[in-house]
């Protein structure tokens, strides 16, 4: 059972952290277009796995981080052995309203897919709790800001060349200079939505702050 306020708040920010993961994962094979720019769907819930990762980052230290990362690299690499099995089960013909090709066209991502976006999940997140710690320790309480962004930086430059180089750029897909262009792309929207969303963290930070010490 839960016995403290501070447990209910790892639960729900625990919560958020891998329901957003798990999104991100199944529509990150769709690709949109914003101006000359093509970007995957994934870009959307992400953001929000930055923001909870330095809230918990903030409350519970780098292993709760850490924990909760694997605990959820986990339940992606699960949800994509059960897409596995059920793309290989049959439709009800003339029945079931979704075919099995096109439930394929959605969910059927390549292995190297699967490998290399749960590998630079892994990766951005430690390295996300390792600059995050770092700033802490120069700044104290202070400065939010700046341990937020600053690991976001870091973590998400290493993310994006990761994931397109083990899905895109390893088995000829994309060009060197498609590589470099697409995985810089990539980050620069990570980068500027993460600028953006900043006073979420402090939003998070101030209702956390409220309910963990309301009536103490």
């Amino acid at each position: 059972m839960l016995r403290t306020k501070k447990e209910i708040v790892y639960i729900i920010l625990a919560g958020i952290f891998i329901t957003n993961a798990v999104t991100a994962e199944l529509i990150g094979g769709k690709l949109i277009q914003v101006g000359p720019f093509v970007l995957s769907m994934g870009i959307l819930p992400w953001p929000i796995v930055f923001i909870v990762t330095d809230l918990i980052n903030e409350y519970f230290g780098k292993q709760g981080v850490k924990r909760l990362s694997l605990i959820t690299a986990g339940l992606i690499s699960y949800c994509f052995i059960i897409l596995f099995f059920a793309m290989k089960i049959p439709e009800a013909k003339g029945i079931s309203p979704v075919s099995n090709e096109a439930f394929k066209q959605v969910f059927g991502q390549s292995n190297l897919i699967i490998i290399g976006s749960i590998t630079a999940f892994l990766v951005a997140q430690f390295l996300d709790v390792t600059f995050f710690n770092y700033f802490k320790e120069k700044t104290g309480d202070k400065m939010l800001w700046l341990r937020s962004t600053g690991s976001t930086v870091f973590s998400q430059l290493i993310d994006s060349f990761v994931v397109g180089g083990i899905a895109f750029y390893l088995p000829g897909i994309w060009t060197t200079s498609q590589y470099i262009e697409f995985s810089f792309t990539g980050y620069a929207f990570k980068l500027v939505i993460a600028v953006l969303l900043t006073p979420l963290i402090y939003l998070g930070h101030y209702l956390i702050e409220k309910y963990i010490h309301n009536n103490e």
